[in-house]
């Protein structure tokens, strides 16, 4: 369920390169940190790609060196006809980084029952990630991110949308949001990239359900 590790899935069965290897890490049990990882990313982190000698690290370089390396095969990600477009696309794929970032300040906070919960600080965290969600509701004008074609910009937005769907965001707050993820789960790339354990484990949460009453 990690969206930056989700991405580069995607891309890869979308410039229909299926033939790839894959492992899947746990970091509850730290695997993440094991050595075959820190090899090629001395970091620790995932995802890590690599393509021969290519080695690269951080899902917005993978993504855009998927794309850029395989440009004339499978869909095309970036479409680079029309500049003003092409622009678009980089911009909203970047600023999902703010979606990510505000669930993240706030998913790592103290829970309720830890001595250090400060609900106060909780709740800013709540508006912060609130607002910025109903920035990308405002974004949906169209069947994706960008104009009628699927881009960078949804690789990057969709994973972040069904982890919110996932955990409980209030749906009916959302609708084009909603109507985006239920469109783009029937897409190819992502049923195939779909994380096991969500198939295995289908239920959610409701850790977001008083998202917007924050």
């Amino acid at each position: 369920g990690s969206a930056p590790c989700w991405r580069p899935l995607i891309v890869l069965h979308e410039k229909g390169l299926s033939a790839f290897q894959s492992k899947l890490v746990e970091f509850s049990k730290k695997e993440h940190k094991q050595a075959d990882v820190l090899a090629i990313n001395p970091r620790g982190q995932v995802p890590t790609f690599k393509h021969g000698d290519v080695v690269v690290n951080e899902s917005v370089a993978i993504c855009l060196y998927l794309e850029h390396r395989f440009k004339n095969q499978g869909h095309s990600l970036i479409p680079d006809a029309d500049a003003k477009h092409m622009a678009l696309v980089y911009q909203r794929g970047l600023e999902v980084l703010n979606l990510q970032s505000k669930f993240r300040s706030l998913y790592h906070l103290p829970k309720p029952d830890s001595p250090e919960y400060k609900k106060e600080v909780t709740d800013s965290k709540m508006k912060d990630l609130a607002v910025e969600v109903l920035v990308w509701e405002n974004y949906l004008t169209d069947d994706y991110v960008v104009g009628s074609s699927f881009t960078f910009a949804d690789v990057m937005l969709f994973p972040h949308v069904a982890f919110l769907i996932r955990i409980g965001i209030p749906v009916d707050k959302v609708p084009k949001l909603k109507s985006y993820y239920d469109r783009l789960c029937n897409r190819d790339s992502i049923q195939k990239s779909w994380p096991p354990h969500w198939k295995a484990n289908p239920q959610g949460m409701d850790a977001l359900k008083d998202l917007f009453n924050a």
